[in-house]
């Protein structure tokens, strides 16, 4: 028995958001945000799904701060919208019930996206506070402000 190569044991990197990326998102969607008068919670997670940061806007929910956070977590822990996951997680669809996984923080409702980079999911942003619309038009503009560094 002998300690294993180091190849063997290497650690896997993922590419990933870094803190100043999320910040750049976390302005696109704060200045989209400000624009419709809908004062939000932004968080914007890692491609392991952590939080890397997060803005409550004033006057912001403050309900909505874990609700922005897991719609983040579940863009990246499923690579779709949440939007897009509500559709299939309504009843007789193929993922009804999906919300009650992963102790609950599943969230499927709009405002969740994945951040992608070079075709590879690398975290995701998630917006709460408002309307389904308006999370959905704040988190689109946040990932539009999404500029890699990489």
């Amino acid at each position: 028995m002998g300690l294993p190569k180091a190849e063997e044991t290497a650690m896997r990197n993922l590419p990933s958001v870094s803190l100043e990326e999320a910040r750049q998102i976390i302005t696109g969607g704060e200045r989209k945000a400000q624009e419709i008068g809908q004062p939000v919670n932004i968080a914007v997670v890692d491609a392991g799904g952590n939080l890397v940061a997060h803005a409550r806007m004033d006057g912001a929910w403050i309900g909505s701060v874990d609700i922005s956070i897991n719609k983040a977590f579940t863009a990246r822990a499923f690579d779709i919208s949440t939007g897009e996951l509500a559709g299939n997680a309504q009843p007789g669809a193929q993922f009804f019930g999906i919300h009650v996984s992963n102790k609950g923080r599943v969230m499927v409702f709009a405002g969740g996206i994945p951040l992608q980079h070079e075709g590879q999911v690398v975290g995701a942003v998630g917006v709460s506070g408002g309307t389904g619309e308006q999370d959905q038009a704040i988190a689109e503009a946040a990932v539009a402000a999404f500029r890699p560094s990489r």
